[in-house]
């Protein structure tokens, strides 16, 4: 039998968030590579299915994540090219700052095998419901955190900024799990070319179990990097500025519309 393998999300909060789909994949696989951020999560998994394989126990502290990485997709694509059903579980959007599930379908599919992902409830869908979000209102930009600083980010400070995984903002060895104040300062530094010192911002982390909230701690931007984060907590910027109306376009409109 020739191997297939699926990535599944298995969203945020445990048991709340799967589809019926991707609980059928991962019943119905031969073997179930799990990666959550919670070891109830893990167990909870494992009771869809006899075969289940934690990848959580790669990560190291001062290994670097491409070494963790390639260890994964090595994991996973073994069993493929061993002819089994192969299901990636992935916390939240398998899709959404996960590189293994995105690897690891190019490659089975380089390979000849049937891939491909389904989607979960992830934590940009949570913090847009905890924090009461509309992103078509002022329009929203998202970033890892590093990403944005070691490049020439251009950003508009009228709509929401999001950085994702600010714990380890400035890092660059990918061996560690948090920062210095000292990096995250930087990254401060940086954000007060556009926002105010005093421009309130949110620390959020999604609810995991379902006998938690959402965690959001408001704070001034001056104040961010001594405040306490982790690998899961994503910086919410809200606008800072209002939007310049567009009157050429908006007239340039009307006049199409008078002559219809």
């Amino acid at each position: 039998m020739k191997g297939s393998l699926v990535n599944v999300g298995l969203g945020m909060t445990l048991g709340s968030h799967i589809t019926p789909l991707s609980r059928h994949f991962i019943e119905q696989a031969d073997v179930v590579f799990v990666a959550a951020s919670n070891q109830l999560v893990e167990e909870w998994v494992a009771t869809m299915n006899d075969n289940v394989t934690s990848l959580q126990s790669l990560y190291a502290e001062g290994k670097s994540r491409k070494q963790t990485y390639a260890e994964m997709n090595e994991a996973i694509m073994s069993q493929v090219r061993a002819g089994k059903k192969v299901v990636g579980a992935f916390y939240g959007h398998p899709g959404v700052f996960a590189l293994t599930p995105h690897e690891t379908i190019k490659m089975a599919r380089a390979e000849g095998f049937r891939a491909h992902m389904e989607p979960g409830v992830s934590a940009e869908d949570c913090l847009y419901a905890d924090l009461g979000i509309d992103p078509g209102t002022f329009g929203c930009a998202h970033f890892e955190a590093n990403n944005f600083m070691f490049n020439q980010t251009k950003f508009d400070p009228s709509a929401y900024l999001i950085l994702w995984q600010i714990g380890i903002a400035g890092d660059r060895s990918l061996k560690v799990f948090e920062t210095s104040e000292k990096a995250k300062q930087l990254l401060v530094n940086m954000l007060l070319d556009f926002y105010p010192a005093d421009h309130q911002v949110a620390l959020y982390e999604c609810a995991v179990l379902p006998i938690e909230r959402f965690k959001a701690d408001w704070l001034s931007l001056r104040d961010l990097a001594q405040a306490d984060m982790t690998l899961k907590t994503t910086l919410v910027i809200p606008p800072a500025i209002e939007k310049s109306k567009n009157d050429q376009k908006i007239n340039e409109l009307l006049s199409i519309n008078e002559s219809c």
